[in-house]
């Protein structure tokens, strides 16, 4: 029976055995986990706006999120990710439930190599504007060696 090595492990294309001397990333393998907590008061934010999340440090990986409100998002959709690709941590959805906090994030994003660059992370606001009140808690996941 064959056991298979992951990415992180030196692995690709079903490889049993790590090259020779290969050292797993510290970011990916071994990392601390850190987080960026972003909570907003509800205000009736309109489609046109975002809502600032944080930015992951260089040399970062993303590991997930969760998001938790108060209050029904009702029928706005929130998507979290960066200018350019605005649903990399979370496409587009609608977020009805209270004080229950949601994981999110994405396969592609979680087995993504380190950053090379510091990343701003945004929530765009689609479909309808925010609730006129109540409260908003995303919080970021991310390695780093």
């Amino acid at each position: 029976m064959a056991a298979y090595l992951s990415t992180e492990l030196g692995g690709s294309a079903n490889q049993t055995a790590a090259p020779a001397g290969y050292k797993p990333n510290a970011t990916s393998y071994g990392g601390r986990i850190r987080s960026i907590r972003a909570s907003f008061t509800l205000a009736s934010q309109a489609t046109t706006d975002t809502l600032v999340l944080g930015n992951l440090p260089a040399g970062s990986t993303f590991s997930g999120g969760l998001i938790s409100s108060d209050t029904s998002l009702g029928t706005s959709t929130l998507a979290i990710g960066i200018a350019g690709t605005t649903g990399k941590y979370r496409a587009a959805a609608t977020f009805t439930a209270t004080d229950t906090p949601t994981d999110f994030g994405t396969t592609a994003s979680a087995i993504e190599g380190p950053t090379t660059a510091e990343r701003q992370v945004i929530g765009t606001i689609a479909v309808a504007a925010l609730p006129a009140s109540g409260n908003l808690m995303i919080e970021l996941f991310y390695r780093m060696p």
